[in-house]
Order: C-alpha cells, then structure tokens, then sequence
C-alpha cells in the first residue's frame, strides 16, 4: 500500500480552511475540492486555488493527478452566487484569469483521473470531463443545467461532450439537463467504471498508479497526438503520430 504524505495548499486569503487539499499516494498527486458546505460548488476562489495547486512543485512533479470532491459531491457546479456579477468584459476577464482551469487540466501532461461521488453537476461535471479518466461510484449523478438558467455550458463542457458522446447525446443531456446516473454515464461512455458507494477514490488511485508506472514522455506525448486526432484531418493527426515517434525515440544526446 503506498504512503500518504499530505501537502500544504496555498492559504485561502480569508486565512481559513484551504479550499483544495493535496495529498501525495506515491508518485500520485491528489487534489480535494474543499468547499463540502456548498457542495464543492467552484466558485473563482477555488478555481484559483486549484491552478495554484497544480503550478506547485510537489503536484507539477507527480507522475498522475487524481482530481476528488467529497462523499455529497465532486462538485455540484458554478457558484451561482457569482453570476449576477458578470458582464461581458468580466466574462473575458474569467476566462482569461480562473475560467482557463478546465484547459489547464485539458492539457496537463500528466494522466488524470476523477473520482466522483455524488453530485457531479454543471461545472463539476465540466471539469471532470476535462480530465483524461473518469471513475463514478453508485452515488454519483450527472447532469449540465445551465440551459435551464438561460446559460450554457461554457467551459469546454460542451465541446468535451459532443466529442465523447456525439452531437446527438450532447442535445438531449445540455436540452433537457436533466441529471443522470452513474450506470447510464457508463452506458453512454462518459466514465469508465461505475464502483461501489464510497469506493470511486481508491479506484481512481488504483488506475492512476498503473498510469504513474508508464514512461512520463510517452504518456504525454500520446495525450497530445489523441487530442490532436480528435481535432485534425486524418493527415494532420498521422502526421503527429510519426513525429511524435520520432521524437520519442530519438538517441540520447540527440543528434541533427
């Protein structure tokens, strides 16, 4: 069994509890939503705090990073406390400031995981599809509702979803926004294994450690070239794999 080393998150600015906690499960950073009173709700504060976590040494080091909320709830979506505050230029703002944490979990080079108890909703459900894995435990219940509120699913959400699902499934589940569960997610593809209540964590560590074990290069670089496929023509994406195998296995020292 690995050890658990805890790591200090940055210091909220009200000096209180942090709002992301990481811990280290060997070469596993895992990073806890820490707002359980509203549900992990992501509002700006913790979304900073989150892109703090991640441009730390002890977590940019990691070989994997499991993202994690609380048995109630990975996180229930956006603080809606903060909405009636924005403008467009502030929308701008967001997405140039804490907003780009969906594409900084997107992009990281590190497998990630999520594991996801309870309520995985809106922006919750946002930012776990902006990680690579997903592990739902029987608790867990999805759903985008942010068209109901005269919005939509803004932060790479939609995109994810369309891509994961097909344009189809993405209608119904953004239209309709009606919450679904763990098993149906599974059905449709969304997460890849449904665990007992209470278990979505130890899975997710589980998953995430074979991940740590693979070469760090080789990981990252197919990250990309699949990310890639997904948005270029069947050349394009060919073309990527080749350089990217190239580059892999290029000799030590290099050469020109």
């Amino acid at each position: 069994m690995t050890s658990t080393a805890p790591v200090t998150a940055p210091a909220p600015a009200d000096g209180g509890e942090p709002l992301v906690r990481v811990q280290h499960h060997g070469t596993v950073a895992v990073l806890q939503l820490n707002r359980p009173g509203k549900l992990n709700a992501l509002s700006t504060a913790l979304e900073q705090e989150l892109i703090g976590s991640l441009r730390s040494p002890a977590v940019a080091g990691a070989a994997a990073i499991v993202f994690t909320g609380s048995a109630r709830a990975f996180s229930a979506g956006a603080d809606t406390s903060e909405l009636p505050e924005m403008t467009p230029e502030r929308i701008a703002a967001y997405y140039r400031g804490s907003g780009s944490l969906y594409e900084t979990v997107a992009r990281l080079p590190q497998p990630t995981v999520a594991a996801i108890s309870g309520y995985c909703l809106g922006a919750g459900f946002e930012l776990a599809l902006a990680c690579d894995i997903r592990i739902a435990d029987e608790t867990a219940s999805f759903g985008l509702p942010e068209v109901g509120l005269g919005i939509l699913p803004s932060s790479g959400g939609l995109t994810r979803l369309v891509r994961a699902a097909g344009p189809a499934i993405a209608k119904e589940i953004i239209l309709f926004g009606e919450r679904f569960t763990a098993a149906e997610a599974h059905r449709l593809g969304l997460v890849r294994e449904v665990a007992p209540a209470g278990e979505a964590l130890p899975v997710a560590l589980e998953r995430a450690a074979v991940l740590a074990g693979k070469p760090a290069m080789a990981v990252a670089w197919t990250k990309a070239a699949i990310d890639t496929a997904a948005e270029s023509s069947a050349s394009a994406s060919l073309l990527i794999e080749q350089l990217a195998y190239a580059a892999l296995n290029r000799p030590a020292g290099g050469g020109q």
